[in-house]
């Protein structure tokens, strides 16, 4: 395999035509290697327009996805980033590259220890990961300019919304199957929440955040 023709191909045939158009981010994506921080034995699958499986039963999202929840974003040099769902670190290494500091939070401990180990063999020294749950943030580092859920959730906790500063934003994929939708949530200066919806996607369920209970007959 052409690594970077394949890498070229999923910028110019998956994530440009999905309305991923900030140069910063596309010229990002050709220079972070996903490969890097793809299990060994699914390299093939590094380019391609799908989850990918990572251990514990987790996966990273597809590439557009990814790249479009990092253009809405819209993190900026000087700001501090929240992640919650590291997985491999492939994201946070994204994020680490736009901003000044990220924290990034992941449940599950071998997916943590393997995130840390491929960010540290990317020369990503300005990411720090927590293994622990996400779904109340990180209190001790808040407030946060922008924090990043890479998982969908039926609902954002109020105690994540409470994490950022004035002016920030939370971008996150919520609802139910089979329709959810991509949101990003603005903290105003008056302290409201503005929320706007970005486009409909769906993604695995990020472990920890409240479910609704369901209605019984």
């Amino acid at each position: 395999m052409n690594v970077e023709q394949a890498r070229f191909n999923m910028i110019e045939q998956q994530i440009r035509p999905w309305d991923v158009l900030d140069d910063g981010v596309l010229s990002l994506l050709a220079v972070v290697k996903r490969e890097d921080f793809v299990p060994s034995d699914y390299k093939s699958l590094a380019f391609v327009d799908t989850e990918v499986p990572l251990p514990e039963g987790e996966c990273m999202l597809a590439p557009r996805v990814e790249a479009r929840l990092l253009q809405e974003l819209q993190v900026q040099r000087h700001e501090k980033v929240l992640e919650v769902g590291t997985g491999s670190g492939y994201v946070a290494a994204l994020l680490g590259h736009k901003a000044q500091q990220v924290h990034t939070m992941e449940i599950k401990p071998t997916l943590a220890k393997l995130a840390a180990q491929n960010l540290k063999k990317a020369a990503v020294f300005n990411v720090t990961v927590h293994q622990a749950d996400g779904s109340a943030g990180l209190p001790a580092e808040e407030p946060f300019d922008a924090i990043l859920l890479s998982g969908s959730v039926a609902e954002v906790p109020q105690a994540l919304l409470d994490q950022l500063k004035p002016g920030g934003r939370l971008v996150a994929i919520v609802g139910q199957l089979p329709v959810m939708v991509a949101e990003r949530i603005t903290r105003t200066p008056e302290g409201r929440f503005e929320r706007e919806a970005l486009f409909d996607t769906v993604a695995p369920r990020l472990i920890g955040f409240a479910e609704p209970p369901r209605f019984k007959f």
